[in-house]
């Protein structure tokens, strides 16, 4: 791979998800601000290999990738079709049931990308990427051909206020949920989630209110993730349950806008330094 001076890495903020990281190593190397080894590298925190296969005949020819059930890509090839065709940066998505903007409506690919839950698109190729772990330390990723727009934009300061509004207006209900009530160990669990989330490194001159939203994101998650774990014994009623995932969802939906906003900007601020550059 092509050499490039390698400038010292943030490395101790988490990541929600393998999407986030593709996105935000790749625009830092298609701007100029990493090299592809540290894409590699990076990726390496989801799995000991990664794998690419078409998902639909446009994406094998338009990226010359072999499709599904053939001899996989490796990324170095994936990276390789991205530079020749003249991909300018990625994006973030993060769906969910009832929010898929971003998808470019129905089909494979949006519905690929619920299942995970995350995907990568490249809006200036209209190509999308969903990762898939397949054995233990083996991720696969399919692409698909995206007929949408870029992304809507969310700036961070709006996604930060929005995820600081949702945590005041759940703290009422999370007291009444009172996690910790019959769980004495919930503080050593909410370590232990955060100890186990992976935290692969992130480009130097990523911005650093964007690692900010990105770190309280991951604690307010943990939160979360404990919070949605079932009583000892399985104790808890089903309208008690429903309750409990009515409460925490906006604040759910607060984390994940604030982990779009914080990658995105990311992404728009290598972008632009790359613009300055010419």
């Amino acid at each position: 791979m092509e050499q490039l001076q390698h400038a010292e890495p943030v490395f101790w903020i988490a990541v929600c998800c393998p999407s986030a990281t593709l996105t935000v190593w790749t625009s830092a190397w298609l701007s100029g601000a990493a090299a592809s080894d540290d894409v590699l590298d990076a990726l390496l925190a989801w799995g000991e290999a990664h794998e690419v296969v078409a998902a639909d005949a446009e994406s094998a020819v338009g990226l010359d990738l072999p499709p599904a059930g053939d001899f996989p890509a490796t990324p170095v090839q994936l990276l390789a079709a991205l530079r020749s065709r003249g991909a300018a940066d990625a994006r973030l998505v993060l769906p969910v049931p009832g929010d898929v903007r971003g998808l470019g409506g129905g089909g494979p690919f949006t519905e690929a990308a619920l299942r995970a839950g995350e995907a990568v698109l490249f809006p200036s190729l209209g190509f999308g990427l969903v990762p898939q772990p397949i054995a233990e330390g083996l991720v696969r990723w399919s692409v698909y051909k995206v007929d949408s727009g870029a992304p809507e934009y969310v700036g961070l300061a709006e996604a930060e206020h929005g995820l600081t509004d949702a945590i005041r207006d759940s703290a009422g209900a999370l007291q009444a949920l009172d996690v910790a009530k019959d769980r004495p160990g919930v503080r050593a669990e909410l370590s232990a989630w955060l100890r186990a989330r992976p935290r692969p490194e992130w480009p130097a001159g990523t911005p650093g209110r964007a690692l900010r939203v990105l770190q309280r994101a991951e604690e307010v998650g943990a939160i979360l993730a404990v919070a949605e774990i079932d009583e000892p014994g399985g104790a808890l009623s089903a309208s008690a349950a429903t309750l409990r995932a009515d409460a925490l969802r906006p604040l759910g939906n607060a984390v994940r806008r604030a982990r779009y906003a914080a990658v995105n900007e990311a992404v728009r601020q290598f972008s632009e330094q790359a613009d300055r550059s010419q």
